[in-house]
């Protein structure tokens, strides 16, 4: 039954324009490509594509657009549904996948300057680094981004809360993983999920409902530029963790003082993370009642780790806001630094204001990025459709009064899978999800501190999106393919504690 409906072609009303727009619940373009990866031709397929998502009753309710790369030339002794599988999200919650898919590990890679920057003609060329070496890829859009739609009823609406919150978003998309796994006749083989910003608090909640609700087992999982994943860090240790990514971003800038700035930044954020622990958390602890002198002292070294003057600390009782950061730390050069990016500069209307005016990274990422999806999927890929390619989709309401636990879920997805591990990746200079508090998420995953060894820390010396600087794109895709090659048990060996 599911399949006779999943032909059904269906009218949809694009959230963005008032007309219908046709497309198919389920239907698949696949072409045939190559690609080198560290001297060494791969011939792979990418299918390309709607696959539904079902309701309880079997009925269609949506259709996800997805991105599928399988590899035609496999390793001896190896077949396709034992190959790994890769499954790839991106975050906002808003996104389409097209960040990681476009610039990261996908087997195309964005024609930009080697630091990340947009250059002309836009498009894309061949991605040297790509994982597809290792495992098969498939890149996920979840309902209104990239192409992906609800199924509207008679009035034109559908049920916001079937997709649109922190659970009702991993309970559909482990749905619809399933359905692809069986589909692509996968299921023997190890499973990967990695998710980017708000994709890591998806695939934190997805590793733990595949393993029990779908009882399918994840290998790994890869948290790039992690969200808090539900671990609560309100007040003084908040704001403190802020300190090591306003080093990192002033040391960018050359703004530090010239004994911190003439160290290498690993060792400065070291010194930096050691006073954020030993000295500042206890100081912000007191609040109103920290002893002048004690009070003093922090100041100065917030100021002297930070570029900021003592001044600014003070008339915000120590708690320097990100914006004003962002807004203050070349002030004196005419220019505001971007939020996930701190390496990208703006240019605002006033220098009087206290936040920038537009966040300068992202801009630029979407000046590289739209033009090269939609000329790929249509003429690389073959995929021709009239819906518009949301890079940001409208996701509202999202319903933020379901608690996230996914840091919870994670860990006791671990637990009960002695074989799972997890890697962090993280930008030093991302202001949005800063290393630190990525850090400080690892660090509390998993309290006792029985399963550390399982869990893995990568920084890199750019921002959220690490991958957009050429030496940061190969060495994090190394750090993946080493990550799945290790993850991996070995054959006929008990999976146990």
């Amino acid at each position: 039954m599911k399949y006779f409906l999943a032909l059904l072609t269906i009218f949809v009303t694009s959230l963005i324009y008032s007309q219908s727009v046709e497309f198919n619940l389920d239907e698949t373009v696949v072409t045939n490509h190559e690609v080198t990866i560290n001297s060494k031709q791969i011939n792979y397929t990418a299918e390309t594509g709607m696959q539904p998502v079902w309701d309880q009753q079997g009925k269609p309710i949506a259709g996800l657009q997805y991105t599928y790369y399988k590899v035609s030339n496999q390793k001896k002794n190896e077949t396709s549904k034992e190959r790994p599988l890769v499954i790839s999200f991106n975050g906002g919650p808003g996104s389409a996948s097209v960040w990681m898919h476009l610039a990261y590990t996908g087997p195309r890679v964005l024609n930009i300057s080697d630091e990340g920057f947009p250059v002309q003609p836009y498009g894309y060329k061949e991605n040297p680094y790509s994982i597809l070496d290792v495992a098969d890829i498939v890149y996920v859009n979840p309902v209104n981004t990239g192409y992906s739609r609800p199924v509207l009823d008679e009035k034109g609406n559908f049920d916001k809360s079937k997709f649109f919150g922190v659970n009702a978003d991993v309970e559909y998309l482990a749905e619809w993983i399933n359905t692809f796994v069986s589909r692509k006749d996968k299921w023997l083989a190890p499973k990967y999920l990695i998710g980017e910003s708000y994709g890591t608090t998806r695939v934190a909640g997805l590793a733990n409902r595949l393993q029990n609700s779908h009882w399918m087992y994840i290998n790994g999982v890869i948290l790039v530029s992690p969200t808090e994943l539900g671990i609560e860090r309100d007040g003084p240790i908040e704001i403190a963790n802020r300190l090591p990514y306003f080093t990192a971003a002033a040391w960018y800038h050359d703004k530090l003082s010239p004994e911190l700035q003439d160290k290498p930044i690993l060792e400065a954020l070291d010194e930096v993370e050691r006073f954020t622990i030993q000295e500042l958390i206890p100081a912000l602890t007191m609040g109103g009642f920290l002893d002048s002198e004690k009070k003093k002292t922090i100041v100065e070294k917030m100021s002297y780790y930070s570029s900021i003057d003592e001044k600014v600390f003070l008339q915000n009782n120590l708690e320097l806001p990100f914006n004003t950061f962002w807004k203050t730390l070349k002030i004196d050069d005419g220019y505001t630094v971007g939020r996930l990016d701190s390496r990208y500069l703006g240019l605002d209307g006033k220098e009087a204001g206290t936040r920038p005016d537009y966040n300068a990274e992202l801009t630029a990422w979407l000046q590289s990025f739209t033009p090269a999806i939609n000329d790929y999927l249509k003429n690389e890929l073959n995929y021709k459709t009239d819906l518009k390619y949301n890079m940001f989709g409208n996701v509202y309401p999202w319903d933020r009064t379901q608690d996230n636990n996914t840091g919870k879920e994670l860990r006791q997805a671990m637990a009960q899978n002695p074989s799972m591990e997890v890697m962090i990746q993280s930008g030093l200079f991302d202001g949005a999800t800063t290393y630190f508090n990525a850090k400080y998420t690892m660090w509390h995953i998993d309290a006792s501190g029985k399963m550390k060894d399982r869990l893995h820390f990568k920084t890199y010396e750019s921002g959220h999106m690490m991958y957009l600087r050429k030496e940061d794109l190969e060495t994090a895709n190394n750090d993946i393919r080493e990550f799945i090659k290790t993850s991996l048990p070995k054959a006929n060996s008990p999976i146990k504690y």
